[in-house]
């Protein structure tokens, strides 16, 4: 190896172990006030419950109720999640007789001002091709870019169902921030779009929430009054909204519920 090839390697090696420090960095401290208010230690360990689900997906049975209302509905994954983690609710959706879109940005790395763009160009396509407005679900952090899009362009959307998504509150009232600042590099505390994450969208917004959830806060998934319309508690794990029964049909029922006035 030349000095020069040498030299290159070594700035590469300390640029990566300084940006791990630094991203380590990020994750640490004692912020016990603002995670007040997080889901236990015992409830983040039942999300090990995701494991043996495909193979509960055998023996489980839908007896699903045909959509009275049937709708486009785009569906966005949770942080570390792509459109395959939505796929099980996306087939019921469509069995039931809706018509499911991924959101069409592959896997949600985070919040970003380039995908939450790609995002805006996804919604405006599907609201054009169906001809009418559409239904927004997002798991976890896909409702925030849900949400988001509502504001920018609720004339396209009937409502926006939010399932576990940390909308209100303090950003460190759950158990996923540490590991989001080490993977994206970025602080909760500066997102990657300027917004109000609590400030409610023009349309009708629906929260779903989870005593249960071990990943978020149930208080920060709930909202306030103001922040969303409805507020509406399910017993189900954080990843359990993508596939529980119950939140499947607490999804379809809400599909059918006609948009408030």
């Amino acid at each position: 190896m030349s000095k020069i090839e040498h030299f290159l390697a070594s700035s590469k090696a300390a640029l990566t172990q300084t940006e791990l420090a630094r991203r380590i960095q990020l994750a640490s401290g004692d912020y016990t006030q603002e995670e007040m208010g997080k889901p236990s230690f015992l409830k983040f360990m039942g999300e090990a419950d995701l494991l043996i689900e495909p193979a509960r997906r055998w023996l489980r049975k839908f007896d699903l109720p045909k959509a009275e209302r049937p709708q486009t509905v785009i569906l966005f994954p949770g942080f570390g999640h792509g459109p395959s983690r939505m796929r099980y609710m996306a087939q019921l959706l469509e069995e039931a007789g809706h018509t499911a879109k991924d959101w069409g940005q592959g896997r949600n790395w985070g919040v970003a001002e380039e995908t939450l763009q790609g995002l805006e160009a996804r919604l405006l396509d599907v609201c054009k091709k169906s001809g009418g407005q559409v239904a927004l679900v997002g798991w976890s952090l896909g409702g925030l870019y849900a949400r988001e899009l509502a504001k920018l362009h609720p004339d396209c959307i009937s409502k926006v169902i939010t399932l576990g998504s940390p909308f209100s509150g303090s950003r460190r009232s759950n158990n996923i921030w540490r590991l989001y600042s080490v993977i994206t590099g970025e602080s909760v505390d500066e997102p990657g779009i300027d917004t109000d994450a609590s400030e409610k969208p023009a349309v009708e917004t629906i929260a779903f929430w989870s005593p249960n959830d071990g990943a978020i806060g149930p208080r920060s998934a709930a909202g306030k009054p103001g922040e969303r319309d409805r507020a509406i508690a399910l017993r189900c794990t954080h990843a359990g909204f993508t596939y529980d029964p119950k939140a499947i049909m607490a999804v379809l029922a809400e599909l059918d519920r006609a948009p408030a006035m």
